[in-house]
């Protein structure tokens, strides 16, 4: 079952994405977040593809890894299923009814909305408030997902010696880390519509958010990968030692100004892209500002140039930026891998009860 509606604490959020296992854990002070333990694993190529586990004893060994490498004692963990693997449906439902009571009505009508037989289904729902309907009727959320792709998560998780007590969906992560960041953004900035380009390895996520929910959400072909098969191809390199110099540094002169930057063109006209599609569907015709996510964010000058091409207020996610940070964990490091730490931050703030 999904679980998007329960908090615990403490609780880790753990990212499995196409390339690495990111792992964080957050603890709170008042208004105030402290980040007590984070780690980033690298895993073996295609042990996930497309978003969902091929290989769940590989993923379990990084996981480990990964939370021996954080140094971490909290066992209790949130992660996340994909968008593109979930079905959500806002429905409208008598109010006054009890959970059982709610269950059982979803479990009679959910063929309406759900297009697999509902024994290999995973399902969950929340009451998100009252219905345009009347005050006798309630909108309620319902995720759906197939059960194999949120087995496979949590038995993940638990060969790396965790507990999966929330399984979330990655969009509502996204929205739990840009809701945060949102307040520190600089005075007068609106909020009202935020783009987030979440640049991966190999496939860019781009949504758009409307009063802090995503409204729209396109996945491009595009991404890091791109940029490590360029360096190997130009230098000559294996794929592994071409992803090690784009990291470490260390490649001729050239690579500047005939690999990096234009790739960072493309990366830019990418976003463009999506952001004319998203134009092309909707009634907004402006977003107040762009947030860049994902490991190619890191690169230097990316913001700006993103938006001196496409003339919106550009930033790079950061969601630590106001956050104290454990003196155990390396600044530098975090600092550098905060920008792929979106949707890692957006499960560990489930803890947050």
């Amino acid at each position: 079952m999904f679980s998007f509606n329960k908090k615990s604490v403490p609780i880790l959020g753990v990212d499995i994405s196409a390339t690495a296992i990111k792992l964080l854990e957050l603890s709170r002070s008042g208004s105030k977040f402290r980040v007590e333990s984070y780690a980033v694993e690298a895993l073996p190529p295609n042990s996930v593809s497309d978003k969902t586990i091929n290989d769940i004893e590989q993923v379990g060994e990084a996981v480990a890894r990964a939370v021996k490498k954080s140094g971490t004692r909290t066992k209790q963990a949130a992660v996340c299923v994909a968008g593109s693997s979930v079905i959500t449906k806002v429905i409208s439902m008598p109010a006054g009814l009890s959970d059982d009571e709610m269950e059982s009505q979803i479990q009679v009508e959910a063929d309406q909305y759900i297009p697999f037989p509902l024994e290999e289904v995973a399902m969950d729902f929340e009451v998100i408030g009252e219905s345009n309907e009347g005050a006798e009727r309630v909108d309620v959320l319902l995720a759906a997902s197939r059960s194999e792709v949120v087995d496979n998560v949590v038995a993940s998780i638990e060969l790396g010696g965790l507990t999966a007590k929330v399984v979330d969906i990655e969009a509502f992560a996204i929205e739990n880390t840009i809701d945060l960041m949102s307040k520190d953004f600089p005075a007068g900035t609106s909020k009202e519509a935020i783009a987030v380009a979440d640049v991966g390895s190999a496939v860019t996520t781009f949504s758009v958010m409307e009063n802090m929910k995503i409204i729209y959400s396109r996945e491009e072909i595009f991404g890091g990968a791109q940029l490590t098969e360029d360096i190997q191809r130009r230098y000559g390199l294996s794929y592994e030692e071409a992803g090690l110099a784009k990291r470490q540094g260390g490649l001729p002169d050239n690579y500047e100004p005939e690999v990096l930057e234009p790739f960072k063109e493309n990366m830019a006209s990418q976003i463009g892209r999506a952001l004319q599609f998203f134009y092309a569907s909707s009634q907004i015709s402006d977003v107040d500002v762009l947030i860049l996510a994902g490991g190619c964010s890191s690169i230097p000058g990316i913001a700006e140039l993103v938006e001196s091409k496409l003339g919106v207020t550009t930033m790079i996610a950061n969601p630590f930026a106001n956050m104290a940070v454990a003196s155990k964990i390396p600044t530098k490091n975090l600092t550098n891998d905060a920008p792929a730490m979106m949707i890692a931050c957006g499960l560990a703030l489930r803890g947050d009860g």
